[in-house]
């Protein structure tokens, strides 16, 4: 197999090494006038595309291979974890940028709390699956359930869309059409990959075992429903404030066209 800590040194977007660069090594005036000018060209909604998009490749590439539900293996579900592990952490840190770069007459210590109480649920979702979910996964499934490992990667297919959403809300485009259609994939990736894919992976280990929908979720390790339970919660959540924001643009939108 392919080492991917090489790979993700390699090949990582650009902009990663460069902001590190900036934050590390330039003074007060630079940061202000260079970093946050990549930030304004959403530099960072670039970086998570990216990642999205070789996430639901490695998925892909990973549920395609495994006939086997439980047993059978491949390399990607076990070293794309490399990958995927400072891209959480770059991203954690790209929001505290932003989030100092708004509140930076304010003090550090404004600026922490404002970032933890503003990204508190995001934040606490890496955290958990960067020191909890990922190790504790790899112990516990020891060399089985690849196939469900690309099942999680395959989630990623809607972070492309979330991006070039906030793209277009930077750039005031929220009244174009290519903005509405991209709400609508929104919302459809959104659900089918982050939503309907725990249903998914119940019923395919249920045809693996001969079992029902309903039988599954009693026929595995708890900890297996804990783990999904805790992955989905933060989704659903998520789903909604989309679907709200979705509702609230067709409906303005309406109410114009009425008027």
């Amino acid at each position: 197999s392919v080492s991917l800590p090489i790979i993700s040194f390699l090949f990582y977007p650009p902009s990663f090494a460069l902001s590190e660069v900036l934050a590390l090594c330039c003074p007060q005036y630079w940061m202000e006038r260079a970093f946050f000018h990549f930030s304004s060209l959403s530099h960072f909604r670039l970086v998570s595309s990216v990642q999205a998009v070789l996430a639901t490749g490695s998925g892909i590439i990973i549920i395609r291979s495994c006939s086997d539900v439980i047993r059978d293996r491949h390399w990607l579900a076990r070293e794309y974890v490399w990958f995927l592990i400072p891209y959480m952490v770059y991203d954690s840190y790209a929001m505290y940028l932003c989030e100092w770069y708004r509140t930076r007459d304010l003090g550090h210590s404004t600026t922490i709390r404002n970032f933890l109480s503003q990204n508190r649920l995001m934040i606490t979702h890496h955290a958990v699956i960067l020191f909890v979910l990922v190790p504790v996964a790899q112990r516990l499934r020891g060399n089985l359930g690849d196939f469900f490992v690309g099942c999680i990667f395959t989630a990623e297919l809607s972070t492309p869309f979330v991006s070039l959403g906030r793209i277009l809300i930077q750039l005031k485009q929220q009244h174009t059409l290519l903005y509405k259609v991209n709400g609508i994939l929104t919302l459809a990736t959104f659900f089918c990959c982050r939503i309907l894919l725990f249903p998914f992976m119940y019923w395919s280990y249920g045809e693996h075992q001969g079992l029902s929908l309903l039988e599954v979720p009693f026929n595995i390790p708890f900890y297996c429903n804990v783990a999904n339970a805790f992955l989905i919660a933060p989704q659903l959540y998520w789903f909604s404030l989309l679907c709200k924001k979705a509702i609230r643009l067709f409906d303005g939108a309406q109410a114009k066209k009425d008027s």
